[in-house]
């Protein structure tokens, strides 16, 4: 019996770590109807390119929130550089929409695509 744990529980500590390590892929997906990220950022494209400034506020933040949960999420499976720089880049792109930067905000938003598709390679 001894024998039988000291293998087993090795076994299924790895198993276990290897688990959450790359569950990343299967969290980053939404999880419920308004929980995409690729979605939210084409929502703020599309108002920025409407110059409808007050909306793309409203869709930042609510970006910002999906964000916010889905970070809980892969914050053990993810790369860190990359859920730090996701995050400037909302910093940013509230910057851009502030000043009514079209060429800013359109820099951070598809700079952030890449950094959420980069996200658990």
């Amino acid at each position: 019996m001894r024998k039988f744990l000291v293998i087993t529980i090795p076994i299924i500590t790895l198993i276990l770590f290897i688990f959450v390590m790359e569950s990343d892929i299967f969290l980053k997906r939404s999880l419920g109807k308004n929980d995409s990220i690729s979605e939210s950022i084409n929502a703020v494209i599309n108002d920025i390119q409407m110059d409808d400034w007050d909306k793309a506020v409203q869709d930042t933040n609510h970006l910002s929130e999906v964000w916010k949960k889905i970070v809980r999420m892969v914050q053990f499976s993810s790369e860190r550089d990359e859920i730090n720089a996701f995050s400037i880049n909302l910093a940013r792109l509230r910057g851009s929409i502030l000043a009514k930067d079209k060429a800013g905000a359109f820099t951070e938003l598809y700079e952030a695509y890449e950094h959420w598709e980069d996200l658990g390679k």
